[in-house]
């Protein structure tokens, strides 16, 4: 019995010990991150970044290029740029490039700009034509702009041809791919699971669908997507052969056209991009090394030209503490980006609540006198769709008018929350449209009974006991296929009332069919083509104002949130890590790409089941 006793008080001690060991290491681990961040901000001003005289600006621009980014926790933050470790997805915010270039322009110690751009990854059309917009306003400067790559991928390479000097490795590789919607069906494997697939939605275009009822796309999203992806390469063929000066004609859409050009250059891709005009020379990396050294001098050690990077000379020229002047009258921008989904969702992703907030602070500030509501959103929860609307229109019934501006997607439910604006304004390359709705799920009673499990009891109603274990009702798919068509009627009777269109006009280019913005404008939908900009003056113009400031709505942080957030910032300027690791991503990339609509699918959380998205709208 003793032994007993003391067996089990000497397992208790050791629980303990082993408790008490792993709270301290986690105290001690925490006290060296906050000591690492006060000593870093406190040696903060022996560590000030400079702008080099008679510099190069080495645009190097590594991520997805988007509107917001997603909200990063700041100890996460810190820790990432402490040992230098790159996000798993990193993002590049467009506002952030624009306004560097801009800056660069007028800044006398930069004398020549650097496109390194083999980091960048997806990228909207929209987004990539404002950049070069802003180089080809960069050139005015008379300074040069440099494009240098191991190789070009097309979204690089849009913005490579607006350089003075595009250089390519002669190893090197580029290729266009034109663009494409291919996605992955799961028909069969559905079957073979034994699962049932119920499926309510109106519009013939409306395919996001179509992966769980089909192994194929129907010949309906084929002719709807070729019209919207071959709209989209026209102008993406048209920019680029003028940006180069060539003849549109030189772009190879076809296999045999392309062999017989590979052929003349006995299959090196560098030379044929050479040849073809693509590239304005073939050098190695120390020749244009040397080459910008003759242009700006060498750096301090002597080894590399004198540069300062994109990521430093943004922390100068924003280091600077903005105070908002409340006498001001304010353009408020409102950004909704991503998948629409329901209730409270951080940046980077819209929640029907925490989107309504954003707009509801706009309205409530007295200094806000019009509103841009910026969408990158292919849509998603129908509800919190309306949710928004309902918002955008409050702002308008207190007085302030609101114009939406379509950056990539403003697609489905991206739709729905534009269409009650006083202006919709599209990128000729927006993808928008796909008006119609859905609703879908699977039940697994066929799977279950292959098991040996069965559903059975008795319920008050014939609603009782509905769920995925069990065959539905036909009756009950009857009445949710009439909700989702009155909801549908509600669709096309808010964009005909906020359009001047009658519903069957609305009727005859909705169907859940995707429209391009340059078509989106001859059909309706969207009053003019343009982008940020052109929307904060029509904003202006609307609410009749000569002088104005910009200002972004942002969610509110927490005092200790703000907290910590502003001393890792901090601590992370003066940090130089020594720490840096690389992981292949190969297999996992391959995984995500496989269940990519399964996981969108997954995250929809939309009360009633009803959705207005379109996933076919992503490249």
């Amino acid at each position: 019995m003793s032994s007993g006793r003391s067996w089990t008080k000497s397992l208790f001690v050791g629980l303990w010990t082993a408790l008490n060991f792993s709270r301290k290491l986690f105290l001690n681990i925490i006290f060296i991150i906050i000591f690492i961040a006060i000593i870093s901000v406190a040696m903060q001003d022996k560590n000030q970044i400079t702008v080099p005289q008679d510099s190069a600006l080495v645009l190097k621009l590594k991520g997805n290029l988007v509107i917001e980014k997603r909200s990063v926790d700041p100890l996460e933050e810190f820790m990432a740029e402490a040992f230098e470790q790159e996000p798993e997805n990193p993002e590049v915010l467009l506002q952030n490039v624009l306004h560097t270039i801009d800056n660069a322009k007028q800044d006398k110690r930069i004398k020549a700009l650097v496109l390194d751009l083999h980091g960048l990854g997806s990228a909207g059309l929209d987004k990539l034509e404002q950049i070069a917009v802003a180089l080809d306003d960069f050139k005015q400067s008379e300074k040069p702009i440099y494009a240098i790559g191991d190789y070009y991928s097309q979204n690089q390479y849009y913005l490579a041809s607006h350089a003075d000097h595009l250089y390519l490795n002669p190893m090197g590789f580029m290729l266009f791919e034109g663009y494409g919607r291919f996605g992955t069906y799961f028909k069969s494997a559905i079957e073979k699971l034994k699962a049932k697939t119920h499926v309510f939605k109106v519009g013939t275009y409306k395919s996001a669908v179509e992966p769980y009822i089909r192994d194929d796309m129907s010949d309906e999203a084929k002719e709807a997507n070729k019209a919207w992806l071959s709209a989209m390469w026209e102008q993406y063929k048209t920019s680029v052969a003028a940006a180069r000066g060539l003849d549109i004609a030189n772009f190879d859409e076809k296999l045999d056209d392309f062999i017989q050009k590979f052929e003349t250059v006995d299959g090196d891709f560098a030379q044929y991009a050479l040849q073809f005009g693509w590239v304005d020379a073939l050098k190695t990396r120390e020749e244009i090394r040397q080459e910008l050294i003759d242009i700006v001098g060498k750096d301090s050690s002597g080894n590399d030209f004198n540069a300062i990077s994109y990521k430093n000379y943004l922390k100068i020229i924003t280091q600077g503490v903005t105070f908002e002047n409340k006498d001001v009258k304010k353009v408020a921008i409102v950004v909704a980006k991503g998948t629409i989904l329901n209730g409270t969702k951080k940046p980077g992703e819209i929640g029907g609540d925490s989107t309504a907030d954003l707009l509801r602070k706009a309205r409530l500030n007295n200094s806000v006198k019009s509103v841009v509501l910026y969408v990158d959103s292919p849509g998603g929860s129908a509800f919190a769709s309306e949710i928004i609307r309902q918002e955008v229109e409050n702002l308008q019934n207190s007085g302030k008018p609101v114009v939406a501006v379509m950056s990539t997607y403003a697609a489905s439910g991206g739709y729905w929350i534009s269409a009650g604006a006083d202006k919709i304004i599209a990128a000729p390359s927006t993808i928008t449209g796909s008006i119609g709705i859905f609703g879908m799920f699977l039940t697994f009673e066929n799977t279950l009974d292959y098991l040996g499990i069965h559903t059975d009891g008795v319920g008050t109603t014939e609603f009782a006991g509905m769920g995925i274990s069990k065959d539905l009702n036909p009756k009950m798919g009857q009445i949710m296929q009439r909700g989702i068509e009155h909801g549908y009627d509600n669709f096309i009777t808010l964009v005909a009332n906020n359009r001047d269109m009658s519903k069957e006009q609305v009727d005859n280019i909705a169907q859940g069919r995707v429209w391009i913005g340059t078509t989106a404008k001859e059909i309706g939908l969207v009053d003019q083509l343009g982008y940020l900009q052109d929307g904060i003056a029509a904003a202006a113009e609307l609410a009749n104002l000569t002088e104005y400031d910009t200002q972004y709505i942002h969610h509110s942080l927490s005092k200790s949130e703000l907290f910590w957030k502003e001393l890792f910032q901090k601590a992370a300027v003066s940090l130089d890590g020594a720490l840096k690791t690389e992981k292949s991503q190969t297999l996992l990339n391959v995984v995500k790409e496989l269940t990519a609509d399964i996981e969108a699918m997954t995250k929809l959380n939309d009360p009633k089941g009803v959705y207005a998205l379109c996933l076919t709208c992503e490249l």
